[in-house]
């Protein structure tokens, strides 16, 4: 029986204890004697938005489908742990073994946003792993970072040996496989990230000597070692129906911020907005099948529990198989009371027929993104929406029986003036 890393006195202390003691519904359990590579999976936020997170879910039951890798989860501990764990001197731990997260091989840190960033310096802090690449030696973990942010990854170029830039199904094993064949043949770390360097995708910061202008943008950047390449390129998954995806997700003792199942029905979008960080990090569009849909969604929700399946996308209106999915869902599951949630709508290609079918369920919250409150500003930033449509959305929303839209603005859009932001109070 595992022990776990905190004490009953300690556990009963905290705001959410179940955050910190893992062996939830489909947790993967494994003898960590009898794997060949320990890997960290790290969402720097508490468990509530990182047990959210599909990546995280995906990359981890991806990673445990292979009998030579046992894949954990971490997260930020709350205020309220972090400092027990420094007055204690408590090293982070991983949920699953309960083991300091400073024995693992990799620790993976997936950068969805900026504001996490002081996150990871206090995840390696409490790992009692040393914050630079530099100052790392053979008994450190491996620091990897993907994710959106990895796109520009100077700014955290210091903290990371490596970032993966692009989608995590394309070459993680690949480079696994590398690690496993250097640790074979008693190579060291630098042996390995030279290994690592000449995959597409991987940067080894350590191996590009990086100048800066005036203003503090990159002048250039020039491998300094044999095996790193010029330029690193993207990578991506290109059929979408051969891409891993979960059949068993890990379901929390705790509500979390999705506390429900999660289909994904496409990656990228056909939308040019220009505030869009992930409309252009996951272009191109790709699709999944309506029968790979069904499939999953049949295998998610009987694994789980759940009573409700959210469709997930960038833009959930624009899959071309939307009607389909959502004929099926209802057909199969409205005799168990499974709610179908549609977020990411567009208020211009939002199908009344659809919406009407869903409301017969149970009534689901309506998401509409103007973003901004003049036609102006929508026109600066590419939104391509006018009053006229966002008000005959809205009125369709209505007449379908939905009493309460939720509308998404930003504040801070670049031009913005007074009139703008009285734009969105007037809309509203």
């Amino acid at each position: 029986m595992r022990k776990l890393a905190l004490s009953d006195e300690i556990l009963l202390r905290l705001e959410k204890p179940a955050r910190y003691i893992g062996n939830e519904v489909n947790a993967v359990v494994k003898d960590p004697q009898k794997v060949d590579i320990r890997f960290a999976m790290c969402f720097p936020d508490v468990y509530e938005i990182g047990m959210s997170h599909l990546g995280m879910q995906i990359l981890y039951d991806m990673f445990n489908r292979r009998e030579d890798i046992y894949c954990e989860r971490i997260f930020s501990p709350w205020t309220d742990l972090d400092q027990i764990m420094r007055e204690q001197n408590i090293p982070l731990f991983a949920l699953e073994s309960q083991d300091p997260i400073k024995k693992f091989d990799f620790i993976g840190i997936t950068l969805q946003y900026e504001m996490c960033y002081t996150n990871i310096l206090q995840v390696l802090d409490l790992g009692q792993i040393p914050l630079h690449w530099a100052d790392r030696t053979e008994e450190d973990p491996i620091i990897i970072g993907g994710g959106p942010c990895a796109y520009n990854p100077e700014p955290l170029a210091e903290f990371f040996d490596m970032f993966y830039i692009g989608e995590g199904e394309t070459v993680y094993f690949d480079l696994m496989d590398r690690y496993k064949e250097n640790k074979k043949n008693g190579g060291s770390r630098r042996e390995f990230l030279e290994l690592a360097s000449e995959i597409e995708g991987i940067y080894v910061p350590a191996f590009y000597d990086v100048a800066y202008k005036e203003d503090g943008t990159i002048k250039s950047m020039e491998p300094n070692n044999p095996h790193a390449k010029e330029k690193v390129t993207k990578q991506l998954v290109v059929t979408m129906d051969e891409a891993y995806y979960i059949e068993k997700p890990v379901v929390p003792f705790i509500k979390v911020t999705q506390d429900r199942v999660v289909l994904e029905v496409m990656r990228g979008c056909i939308r040019g907005c220009r505030f869009c960080q992930a409309g252009n990090v996951y272009r191109p569009l790709r699709e999944h099948s309506l029968e790979y849909l069904k499939d999953y969604a049949s295998k998610l929700l009987k694994s789980t529990g759940y009573e409700e399946i959210s469709l997930s996308s960038l833009s959930s209106s624009d899959y071309s198989h939307l009607e389909g999915i959502v004929n099926f869902l209802i057909d199969e599951f409205k005799d168990k009371g499974v709610n179908i949630s549609l977020p990411s709508l567009r208020i211009d290609a939002f199908s009344l027929d659809v919406m009407s079918k869903v409301q017969d369920i149970r009534k689901s919250s309506l998401t509409f993104a103007p973003e901004a409150g003049s036609q102006r500003l929508r026109d600066v930033i590419n939104k391509g929406l006018s009053e006229e449509i966002i008000l005959k959305g809205a009125g369709e929303a209505f007449q379908g029986g939905w009493n309460r839209v939720k509308l998404y603005f930003m504040l801070g859009l670049p031009t913005e003036t007074v009139e703008d932001m009285e734009g969105i109070a007037e809309l509203s």
